[in-house]
């Protein structure tokens, strides 16, 4: 018997995108699906493309909606899932795609964000190495009821980073990241700079000078990687994509560190991983070769000149950076194969 579904924030992209992947999975059944100014509307008045969910309609968003379903995804933006999520009941599979329950430094939440702090739940990135044990996070997620799925851009340069920080060969005091970003990472609701005719044949960099909120996430998830002082430098670029995320991390490398040593650690890390894929040598990713699939994509070098290791991580922000880690995250806490539900493959032109 399939378990039963709630989506809230369905009428967003990652709502869409959740809906997307829960409408294949063979053990989840969409049966209720939230929204607050779409409210009252029929699902494929908003997400046209969802042709096999179109008997659901959006009803709003209360935690009298949501309670009575196995698992509930919120996809909403900060702020707005910690009040709702402290009223469901406590063995309900909870799994938030927004920030609200991410951070485990409250005045890191203060800093960044503002607004009450709700604690945080289980981090959704089973992928993570955990600093000096053989385990990962999925071992952390196994039974949890309480998940809270990391930050795109974070997916992204945590990936690339963190097996170097665990294995040693990197340095965690100046860390150098700039990502090109599509404008689907900003949600759905109208914003001047988002809109075409300033995007097309544009580039331009957003939370500039250490102020982007994704910054604090990156740096705790580096600490559990095994790092004790982590100082980055995160710039994204808003470029005219609607889906990706390519981020291209520089570190400095550990002394007597080589580019065997390097690559061994990488290799290591995701050798058994399902949706993690280093490249050969001298191969870098593309976001196109990840749209549509829960695939990150990294490529791997080492710039003897500067002293440096330079990662390049590519992933669609939408699947693995927000949905899909929400869909692989649940089966893990629910006892099913990881991998159900998902797919490795992207599509093409």
């Amino acid at each position: 018997m399939p378990f039963s579904v709630a989506v809230a924030g369905a009428s967003g992209y990652a709502g869409g995108e959740l809906l997307r992947l829960l409408a294949d999975h063979p053990d989840f059944e969409v049966q209720t699906v939230t929204a607050f100014q779409n409210a009252g509307q029929p699902l494929l008045a908003v997400q046209p493309h969802l042709r096999s969910l179109s008997h659901l309609t959006l009803v709003d968003t209360t935690p009298e909606a949501l309670s009575g379903h196995d698992v509930v995804f919120l996809a909403l933006p900060h702020g707005k899932s910690g009040a709702i999520t402290a009223q469901l009941p406590d063995d309900t599979l909870v799994v938030d795609c927004g920030a609200d329950h991410r951070l485990t430094d409250e005045s890191a939440w203060q800093a960044f964000y503002g607004g009450e702090f709700y604690g945080a739940w289980s981090y959704g990135l089973p992928e993570l190495v955990l600093g000096d044990t053989p385990g990962r996070q999925r071992d952390v997620l196994a039974g949890a009821k309480r998940i809270a799925v990391p930050g795109c851009n974070v997916t992204a340069v945590t990936l690339g980073l963190a097996p170097g920080v665990q294995a040693g060969v990197v340095e965690t005091a100046d860390i150098v990241t700039v990502l090109a970003v599509g404008p689907s990472g900003a949600g759905k609701s109208l914003k001047t700079h988002l809109l075409a005719s300033e995007l097309m044949g544009s580039a331009s960099a957003y939370g500039v000078g250490g102020s982007h909120r994704h910054i604090p996430e990156i740096q705790q998830n580096l600490r559990v990687a095994g790092a004790t002082e982590v100082n980055v430098s995160f710039t994204p670029v808003l470029v005219p994509m609607a889906r990706g995320i390519l981020a291209t991390t520089t570190a400095r490398l550990a002394p007597g560190v080589t580019a065997h040593d390097v690559r061994s650690a990488w290799q290591q890390a995701y050798a058994n991983e399902p949706f993690v894929h280093l490249l050969p040598d001298g191969e870098f990713p593309r976001t196109a070769d990840t749209i549509g699939a829960n695939t990150a994509l990294i490529g791997l070098a080492v710039d003897e000149a500067a002293d440096r290791v330079v990662v390049v991580t590519a992933l669609d922000n939408l699947v693995k950076g927000t949905a899909g880690a929400a869909v692989q995250s649940a089966n893990i806490a629910l006892g099913l194969p990881e991998t159900t539900g998902l797919g490795q493959n992207g599509v093409a032109p």
